[in-house]
């Protein structure tokens, strides 16, 4: 079959498949403070790696939010790594709630001082990195109309890894548990790992 954007159901398809064709992504967990020094935590499951020389990561976020509000205005933020043992909590912080809202307190989550920027970090979290920000991009349309998505780029200034994760010095994706989001109200957590070597290596 094929449609354009926005005629799947003339397809015969009732969920629009997008998000789940462009799956698994990876969760960042994104904590900041806002101007007057308030916590706020939210998951973008539009997150990812861009670059690791120096190590760059990018989240999207649909719609103007607290997060990209507080990240433009303190120029940093941490990007926890969601996992399983994480699940419920992390969709706690989802909801849309009024600014000032401290989501760690929403989800039961105690605060973690990070070491090179103000905003905290989840305590229980596996794995977290300390970001400053290098720019957030409004995303327009082919026909040049906006979006009303911002894209926020930031780079890695630190690592927080919990050392009940680590094997022979690489980071045991099956301990990890790492959270995914696939489409429609659907998760994976990584369980099952295989590597292959590249040709030539």
């Amino acid at each position: 079959m094929f449609f354009a954007p926005g005629e799947h159901k003339a397809a015969g398809l009732s969920h629009n498949p997008f998000k789940a064709l462009v799956a698994p992504r990876p969760i960042g967990w994104i904590s900041t403070l806002d101007a007057e020094g308030r916590a706020n935590l939210a998951p973008y499951s539009f997150f990812n790696a861009v670059d690791d020389a120096p190590p760059i990561v990018m989240f999207s976020s649909s719609g103007w939010k607290n997060t990209v509000a507080n990240v433009e205005a303190t120029g940093e933020f941490v990007c926890n790594i969601a996992t399983e043992d994480l699940a419920r909590q992390m969709n706690t912080t989802s909801a849309s709630v009024p600014a000032g809202v401290d989501e760690f307190e929403l989800a039961g989550l105690a605060k973690a001082p990070s070491r090179l920027v103000r905003a905290p970090r989840v305590a229980a979290a596996k794995a977290a990195l300390e970001c400053r920000l290098l720019q957030v991009v409004e995303l327009t349309a082919l026909d040049g109309t906006a979006c009303d998505a911002r894209v926020v780029f930031g780079q890695v200034i630190g690592l927080h890894v919990s050392e009940d994760v680590v094997v022979d010095g690489r980071i045991d994706m099956a301990r990890l548990g790492l959270l995914a989001r696939l489409g429609y109200m659907d998760y994976a957590v990584t369980r099952e790992v295989f590597a292959m070597n590249r040709p030539g290596a």
